[in-house]
């Protein structure tokens, strides 16, 4: 059977900046890497290729082929973009009364390397050593939510963006509108198929929101490769902020002790409309924000990151999603130490 090319442009992808890393082990990997952080900004020699990046349609045939192989995992389509390309929900759920942790990947377009990474880990869940995991643990993926956004199918220009390739990626759905500003409203079909048929539909405790933020932002003097934040929506009681930051707390310590990682403390908003707290006040849903450094695709400079760091940045997300997976499933996160985050620096661009 021919191999998922999504799968191969990922992991050709991770190979080439990471030389040696093996992704799939189903350990850490805890190899130090020289400048944490410090992958090429964009000056306008360093490669920025779309071509490298799985499309959409070669992401819809690969989960489509794990579908096949895995049988503790299901596939289900909960909705259609703008554009009517389907939006895919991958399923591990072995016992409703498992705790169930929610992966959400490219509400933003132009934010793909956390897509690159869940290909990843749903074909790791596909090995044996993972069926006993599965069995104490419920996983929901929606690896590329903002598809038109992902290929550049929307209803307003592209020009001067900076990647180069087979189509450009932008932040927006098809509408131009910021689905990451749309969880009151809900008036796009993608925010609405989220809401109906997921966190309406299954009994989620914990959700990981995977983002890319801007390349500069820095904690005691060097760049992060990554920051973090719980709901910060004065519509959450303490006790959920407090279940969230543990979830962070699983986040932060084993990204850490990868010895490249970097996490600083994201400087985010407090509205509603932003997924982390509004899944957070509406179903009592713990959260975190992950935003990894750089962007696939921008019109502004500073926010894009040349793909030398493609391969640090994958496997973050990785380690993030593997770790949290098992901490939910052994029981380890709730004595997760929050104490940490008194102390995080809040990421800024001159300190």
């Amino acid at each position: 059977m021919r191999r998922s090319s999504a799968f191969a442009r990922s992991a050709r992808t991770t190979t080439a900046a990471l030389t040696g890393a093996l992704l799939l082990t189903g350990t850490l990997f805890t190899g130090t890497a020289a400048a944490v952080g410090e992958g090429p900004d964009y000056r306008g020699n360093e490669t920025i290729n779309t071509s490298i990046l799985s499309t959409y349609d070669e992401v819809a045939r690969f989960l489509k082929d794990q579908d096949a192989k895995q049988d503790a995992m299901k596939l289900e389509v909960i909705g259609q973009t703008v554009k009517g390309r389907d939006i895919h929900l991958v399923k591990y759920v072995s016992n409703p009364d498992n705790p169930t942790i929610l992966y959400l990947a490219q509400q933003h377009g132009n934010e793909q390397l956390t897509t690159e990474a869940m290909l990843h880990t749903i074909k790791s869940l596909g090995s044996p050593s993972k069926a006993s995991l599965l069995k104490k643990v419920n996983v929901l993926f929606i690896p590329m939510f903002n598809a038109d956004g992902a290929m550049g199918d929307v209803n307003f220009p592209l020009d001067g963006y900076l990647a180069k390739g087979e189509r450009h990626l932008t932040r927006y759905n098809a509408n131009e509108v910021d689905l990451n500003r749309d969880h009151v409203a809900k008036e796009q079909p993608e925010t609405q198929a989220l809401h109906e048929n997921v966190l309406r539909t299954y009994d989620v405790d914990y959700a990981i929101d995977l983002h890319h933020q801007g390349t500069q932002s820095r904690v005691n003097g060097d760049l992060v490769s990554g920051s973090i934040l719980y709901p910060t929506t004065p519509d959450v009681s303490p006790e959920l902020v407090e279940k969230s930051k543990r979830l962070g707390s699983v986040v932060y310590h084993n990204v850490n002790r990868t010895g490249w990682g970097h996490i600083g403390q994201y400087d985010g908003g407090s509205a509603n409309t932003i997924g982390r707290n509004g899944m957070a006040a509406e179903y009592g849903i713990a959260t975190l924000l992950f935003e990894m450094r750089g962007m696939s695709d921008h019109e502004y400079a500073p926010y894009v990151l040349g793909q030398k760091s493609n391969g640090y940045l994958i496997r973050q997300s990785v380690v993030t999603m593997e770790a949290t997976i098992q901490a939910v499933a052994d029981g380890s996160i709730d004595q997760a130490d929050t104490s940490f985050w008194d102390t995080l620096p809040q990421q800024c661009n001159t300190c």
